[in-house]
């Protein structure tokens, strides 16, 4: 039995929003190599690579060995939808990319990259956000802006945007594997760490589930507007088209607000933000 604790691992990869173009889709697409898609169709399954750790996008509840989450049932949906069952292979989230790309999952949940946009497909995005902090309540951890970061210890993954924030303004990123979010949080609040930098909605779920921790979101930081595909290959196209059809159908038709309402208290995170969130320049 898996046992997991209801939190979430931080370390999501999400970045600037990105699309891909659409078909219908049960068409098909001259010049393209469709035989990823007869394979996925021959086989009946869709394999999805996911954290498992995830709390609410990809995770095991207590006491259960079926896993769930926004991202989970998202995809799950898609699969059923193209007549197809999900199969999910649990990982880290510095190795999904690898992954994919050599074949061992046939798809992923990220943020597009400027160079990962050029070996991978992105579908509609079916999650919207954007970075804050977790910090002491006490003083901030010392920042009031994100120049404050320097000197700073981070908690994060090796490869995620969020060290690349934290990095470009000069804190050092300790670096963890497939953990719980007790761990950093807890690293943030005895003073090992300084800071988790994330994305909004999870950060905000996580200190729900520890209220004894003297820790806070960070009142006045917003930064870095991010969004969340199904990720394919980039010679899979006719199942990239086939799976950005069914994510746009989802949105259109409420499931994914429905889903989401599910997950994240009631919020609407397949929607784009309209709140004034700080660009980063020169981060993706």
């Amino acid at each position: 039995m898996r046992k997991v604790i209801g939190v979430f691992v931080l370390f999501v990869s999400l970045m600037i929003i990105s699309g891909c173009g659409t078909t219908d889709k049960n068409s098909t697409t001259t010049n393209i190599d469709d035989s990823k898609w007869k394979d996925v169709e021959e086989s009946g399954k869709l394999v999805v690579g996911t954290s498992g750790t995830l709390y609410p996008a990809s995770y095991y509840p207590e006491g259960s060995d079926r896993i769930t989450g926004y991202n989970v049932e998202v995809i799950r949906e898609v699969a059923k939808r193209l007549g197809l069952e999900s199969k999910f292979e649990i990982m880290s989230f510095d190795s999904k990319m690898a992954a994919l790309q050599s074949g061992r999952v046939d798809v992923v949940m990220a943020g597009p990259r400027d160079e990962s946009k050029e070996k991978f497909n992105f579908s509609e995005p079916f999650k919207y956000s954007y970075s804050t902090m977790i910090v002491r309540s006490e003083d901030h951890s010392g920042i009031e802006s994100l120049e404050d970061l320097k000197g700073k210890v981070a908690g994060g993954a090796a490869t995620t945007v969020y060290s690349d924030i934290a990095r470009k303004y000069g804190a050092e990123v300790k670096t963890y594997g497939n953990a719980t979010n007790d761990v950093y949080l807890r690293d943030v609040a005895n003073g090992r760490t300084d800071v988790i930098i994330n994305d909004y909605y999870l950060q905000s779920l996580a200190l729900k589930a520890f209220p004894e921790l003297d820790i806070e979101l960070h009142p006045d930081l917003k930064f870095h507007p991010q969004t969340v595909s199904v990720v394919t290959p980039k010679e899979d196209q006719i199942l990239a088209d086939k799976i950005d059809e069914t994510v746009k159908e989802m949105k259109n038709d409420g499931t994914l607000t429905k889903l989401s309402g599910e997950f994240f208290g009631g919020q609407d995170v397949s929607q784009e933000i309209k709140d004034d969130i700080k660009e980063i320049e020169g981060i993706e």
